[in-house]
């Protein structure tokens, strides 16, 4: 349903700059947000070393698809002040609201994963803005302006457990004043048993179009004896009431087919962490023909890129 681009990957564990002991043949690089500023594509990459430890770095690219990997790893000033131990911080998703750039990610901690935000206006210096989840809770992505004068979020909390491991099974909305006090959350989607998103999650953050905000998600198969298969999928949530759906792709619109998705760190695995659009009307909404470029994890290993336009991903979601 997503075209494919030719050179996929378009970033392997080889495209990432040897920094050190702790970044020299790394294991993977996967699940980046994007954000496209300028003419300038800028992705945020999850980055795992021989170690399984986790890094975050900026790759950035004049066309999407050729990416030059920065030499630093992304330091969130003031994370050092959080007493509790970190071990990872992984999948971040990138949102503009005005002229800032924020950033939400897991992070694993003693008592489970947590959301964490950070803001950023240059993508250059990045400031942790807090942990803005309790309990157990992951895939948390901003809306890119506030609705009814509230921010508003999607997030995935942790519930179930698929095979030992915490998992969650709807995407939930919340509610917040100031980014940092997040009300309690409701249901939006659940997980569809039996079929091809039977676990889910918000993929990257969601796009204003005129027929509603479109979210593009992840689903989990996990009905399989052999393993889990991710897939993406795509809804439509009311402009002003994005609890409410629209409609929803009956069908995935992108599951693991090629060589370097089902085969890696994690087989059978398509991820979508990051999306841009080219083209925004004057009132804000995504024209209909704009180009969308998708950028997923691939079996936890490499960076993917699919294409496809706002009418034939509304289209998908009506299942025309």
């Amino acid at each position: 349903m997503l075209i494919r681009n030719k050179v996929n990957p378009i970033l392997a564990r080889k495209d990432i700059p040897e920094l050190g002991a702790h970044l020299r043949d790394v294991s993977s690089v996967f699940n980046p947000g994007a954000i496209k500023v300028g003419n300038t594509y800028h992705l945020m990459l999850r980055v795992q070393n021989r170690g399984r430890e986790t890094f975050l770095m900026m790759a950035d690219s004049q066309d999407g698809i050729d990416f030059n990997v920065r030499e630093e790893v992304i330091n969130f000033k003031g994370i050092e002040n959080i007493s509790d131990k970190i071990y990872h911080i992984y999948d971040p998703r990138i949102t503009q609201i005005d002229n800032i750039f924020y950033i939400m990610f897991a992070m694993d901690m003693e008592k489970g994963c947590r959301l964490g935000l950070a803001k950023s206006i240059n993508l250059k210096d990045f400031s942790f803005m807090g942990i803005v989840s309790g309990n157990d809770n992951r895939n948390g992505v901003l809306f890119p302006e506030m609705i009814n004068g509230k921010y508003v979020r999607l997030d995935r909390p942790n519930l179930n457990k698929n095979n030992g491991v915490s998992s969650g099974s709807s995407i939930h909305l919340s509610w917040s004043l100031d980014m940092m006090d997040w009300s309690h959350s409701r249901p939006v989607m659940n997980g569809r048993h039996h079929y091809w998103d039977e676990l889910i999650g918000a993929g990257p953050p969601p796009i204003k179009t005129t027929k509603g905000w479109l979210l593009i998600y992840h689903g989990i198969a996990s009905h399989f004896a052999s393993s889990n298969i991710y897939q993406a999928g795509v809804t439509l949530l009311d402009l002003q009431n994005p609890a409410n759906i629209i409609t929803r792709s009956k069908y995935n619109i992108l599951e693991p087919r090629q060589d370097y998705e089902l085969t890696g760190q994690v087989p059978n695995v398509v991820f979508p962490s990051g999306i841009i659009v080219e083209d925004y009307n004057d009132d804000g909404f995504a024209k209909m023909d704009s180009n969308v470029k998708i950028y997923y994890g691939a079996a936890d290993t490499c960076v993917g890129m699919a294409e496809s336009t706002i009418s034939e991903l509304i289209g998908m979601a009506k299942n025309d």
